[in-house]
């Protein structure tokens, strides 16, 4: 008897996170990979600058690799690509503005020469080994978005990517709801879907109510206003410019990812700016206050973004000013709260008023809320059904609705990274697992930061770190000279001088011991030395600093 066809969904990232979406589709040897995103460090992270899924998995099978299909182009769903790409090179597929911001970062890593993107249009089909891959436009926070059908021996996949079902969307193009009624009428085996805003009752705004609530803000606004938000969200960024053009003011743009995306969106024809009203920061310092509009990133409260920058009044060209007004917005990431909250109050005290939260009006989410998901399983009606983009307690509220949908219990997966989703026309199953998890990445090193270095890092932030110097005369054997000892991180030396000098002297007792006892191998005197000092500075200041001995031979 002949097996029963089969095809596997494997998540690598997305689920029980927000952020580092990747996903792959596999039937007999040949697998295809569903975008390939990057999130940011959490805040036990201290160092790292980016996370990336583990793609040892994609390495292992990387002859099988057909190619990558990309929904958006947001960092959380094409971010990791350019680490992916150096060492696996196959096609990629996406819309134009998809493929325009990513090109921009393999060029900024030497590789856009060597890979090979495919635009693809809604509507498009794409057909690779034993896969048909069918594109169908979606609403979200960033133009271009779209969902992918893949059809396979086995039955179609729906993949929704990030969505919104906004009825008026800024450039008009609505969610091809259409075509995924289509889909639904032909039959749906799997559907993936995101997760974010399950928790949230009824629909989710519409793109426009921002345009409308930034023209009624930038009219009462007599002074110069900083708009900080997503880069990525051109929507946002052309609905803030018509507004600003409208009450005639002129418009320069902060901070690196803001002007690249400005660049590439107006070069695509995504952002229609009209002519005169876009200047240097130079000549925007030049204008009247209430003839100008700065548009910046930083609506997250990172660190190094332009907003943090000015908030901090270390902007090397923009500081706050009297009368000054800054929007923010967007509303934070979890996680991120503490972060733009600071940001906030440190505005507030250089005298900005600040325009935030989403009760102003100033931002609407780009996820579907619960109504919006209703309408996706009453459109789609799946056999089966995968929640993905979410932390956890979202994966749980949308496969409970799942259930309120009619989608048997049994046919419902709330999985982890690294899980095998083994499907065939009639059952589904767990059926094993593969290596996921998180490749941390700090400066150029990828992967080189574990979990023993973050946690030096850790003892480090908290208790600091003791060096202590041992010198040892070769010949003798004997100690040479009172150990030297720097602090840094763990008490102020000058105001510590008498328990400098007891540590010294526990030092050179413990050093003195070894040699007695002609102990010459210094992993293990380094080790005494570590643990006496450990517990004498443990008992007189209950700190654990990281104590790091280093031996000196002299003759």
């Amino acid at each position: 008897m002949a097996k029963e066809a089969k095809v596997s969904l494997i998540p690598l990232g997305g689920l029980g996170e927000i952020g580092k979406n990747m996903t792959v589709v596999k039937y007999g040897d040949k697998i295809l990979l569903i975008d390939s995103g990057l999130s940011f460090p959490e805040e036990e992270m201290l160092g790292i600058d980016i996370v990336i899924p583990d793609i040892t998995y994609l390495l292992e099978n990387k002859d099988a690799l057909l190619g990558i299909f990309l929904t958006h182009g947001h960092e959380d769903h094409i971010g990791a690509l350019p680490y992916l790409l150096r060492q696996i090179n196959v096609p990629v597929y996406g819309t134009k503005l998809t493929l325009g911001l990513l090109a921009h970062k393999l060029k900024e890593n030497n590789l856009l020469d060597q890979v090979e993107l495919n635009i693809i249009k809604p509507r498009d089909l794409v057909e690779t080994g034993p896969f048909k891959v069918e594109f169908f436009r979606v609403s979200h926070s960033i133009p271009d978005a779209v969902g992918l059908a893949i059809c396979t021996p086995v039955g179609t996949i729906v993949h929704t990517g990030d969505f919104k079902i906004d009825q008026t969307p800024v450039d008009g193009e609505v969610t091809d709801l259409y075509k995924l009624a289509e889909l639904g009428e032909k039959g749906v085996l799997v559907m993936l879907s995101d997760s974010t805003n399950v928790e949230k009752p009824g629909y989710t705004l519409s793109e426009r109510a921002v345009g409308q609530r930034f023209e009624e803000t930038f009219r009462d606004i007599k002074g110069r206003i900083i708009l900080a938000t997503f880069a990525s969200n051109i929507h946002r960024l052309q609905q803030a410019i018509s507004a600003a053009h409208q009450y005639g003011r002129k418009i320069a743009v902060i901070g690196r990812s803001m002007i690249n995306v400005v660049s590439i969106a107006s070069e695509l024809g995504y952002l229609q700016i009209p002519e005169g009203t876009l200047v240097e920061l130079d000549e925007a310092n030049r204008l009247p206050q209430d003839k100008l509009l700065l548009l910046c990133t930083g609506s997250q409260g990172e660190p190094m973004s332009a907003l943090t920058r000015i908030a901090r009044a270390d902007h090397r060209q923009v500081e706050i000013l009297p009368g000054d007004t800054v929007v923010i917005s967007a509303t934070p990431i979890p996680g991120n709260e503490k972060l733009v909250g600071r940001i906030i109050n440190m505005l507030f005290k250089r005298g900005a008023n600040v325009i935030h939260e989403a009760f102003s009006g100033i931002h609407v989410s780009g996820h579907a809320s619960k109504e919006e998901l209703k309408l996706m399983f009453n459109l789609l009606k799946p056999k089966f059904f995968i929640p993905v983009h979410g932390e956890h307690r979202m994966l749980v509220k949308h496969a409970e609705l799942a259930r309120e949908m009619g989608v048997l219990p049994e046919n419902i997966f709330v999985a982890e990274n690294g899980a095998i989703l083994e499907f065939t026309k009639s059952t589904g199953r767990l059926a094993g697992r593969v290596t996921a998890g998180q490749v941390m990445i700090d400066g150029l090193g990828v992967g080189d930061v574990g979990n023993i270095v973050l946690r030096d890092r850790k003892q480090l932030s908290q208790d600091g770190i003791l060096i202590v110097v041992l010198t040892i005369s070769r010949e003798a054997g004997l100690v040479a000279a009172t150990p030297d000892i720097v602090s840094r991180g763990f008490v102020y030396v000058r105001e510590s001088e008498q328990l400098m000098e007891l540590a010294r002297e526990k030092a050179k007792v413990a050093l003195q011991k070894c040699c007695n006892r002609n102990i010459k191998e210094w992993s293990v005197i380094k080790s005494q030395v570590r643990d006496a000092l450990g517990k004498f500075l443990y008992e007189k200041t209950r700190r654990r600093p990281m104590i790091l001995p280093i031996i000196i031979e002299v003759q």
